[in-house]
């Protein structure tokens, strides 16, 4: 089966590494292309090309701001993740408290011994 197009859905935009690289440096405040490449160590084309994917799918929005164009994350966009992930937290809650159960239990049993 066909990957989607990264440009499709934020899921396929961040199955990159490097754009989730791009989202956490991001996260500090606006930066130029040229300074997301130097900070990723990736060439200044292959930065533009995963801020272009990046704000195609609403992670980051751009403006200009004098000769040079800045980059900020747009956290909204990450909202269909953050429910899709969410979904998770109950089953990992219930995991967790049957491994601290399972744990207050052996703890028990060697006190007893």
């Amino acid at each position: 089966m066909a990957r989607a197009a990264t440009t499709s859905d934020v899921f396929n935009a961040i199955a990159e590494p490097q754009r989730r690289e791009i989202l956490v440096l991001l996260r500090a405040g606006e930066r130029p292309v040229t300074e997301v490449a130097r900070e990723l160590r990736i060439t200044q084309p292959g930065a533009s090309k995963h801020l272009r994917v990046l704000r195609e799918v609403g992670l980051v929005r751009d403006r200009k701001a004098g000769k040079q164009r800045l980059y900020g994350l747009d956290a909204r966009g990450l909202r269909p993740v953050h429910e899709w992930t969410g979904g998770f937290e109950q089953y990992w809650n219930e995991s967790f408290d049957r491994l601290d159960a399972y744990v207050q239990d052996l703890n028990r049993r060697e006190e007893n011994d």
